[in-house]
């Protein structure tokens, strides 16, 4: 035990031998400023977005069955680098749209969701998802989920992932 102590009053005694006061400061100075800028550089939070901590939003976005997208047809763009109301960087998201009513398991509450496609330079080709939960004959396009909707975009219609958007709450029955 002894040797420990003499090992740290000895490194001790050498670094106060070495160093002023005023490297000191300057050297806790630097990293306390260093500590205050640790909180705003970039992080990935992709995965907190997903993780579906949210309790008013529960599920999780990158599989078929969250709640979202009960009458969604086509790749999530949660799986391709969007999100489930986001288009994945290098995609648009077109301004034809098709819409749903899907139950909030949460509150119990029915929400209507704005089904986009985003449109870019190819394909996403990852999780695949179609349910057709409330879909409608294509008497009525905005209710079909089976059109290529990305004829709006200036990117063309190549389809890359579809996007399951809140707009409001349905009404009560």
């Amino acid at each position: 035990m002894a040797s420990i102590h003499d090992f740290t009053e000895n490194m001790a005694r050498g670094i106060a031998n070495r160093t002023s006061r005023r490297s000191l400061l300057a050297v806790l100075g630097s990293a306390i400023t260093g500590a205050a800028v640790i909180p705003v550089l970039p992080i990935s939070r992709a995965a907190a977005a997903t993780s579906g901590k949210n309790p008013q939003d529960p599920g999780d976005p990158t599989q078929c069955d969250y709640w979202r997208y009960c009458a969604i047809h086509g790749y999530l763009c949660s799986c391709c680098g969007g999100s489930a109301s986001k288009c994945p960087p290098g995609s648009e998201m077109s301004p034809l749209t098709w819409v749903g009513t899907c139950t909030n398991p949460a509150d119990g509450r029915a929400y209507i969701i704005s089904y986009n496609d985003c449109c870019g330079s190819s394909s996403c080709g990852k999780c695949m998802c179609s349910r057709q939960e409330g879909d409608r004959p294509v008497v009525r396009p905005q209710s079909a989920q089976d059109i290529m909707w990305c004829l709006g975009t200036e990117s063309g219609s190549i389809y890359n992932c579809s996007t399951a958007v809140i707009i409001g709450t349905a009404l009560e029955k």
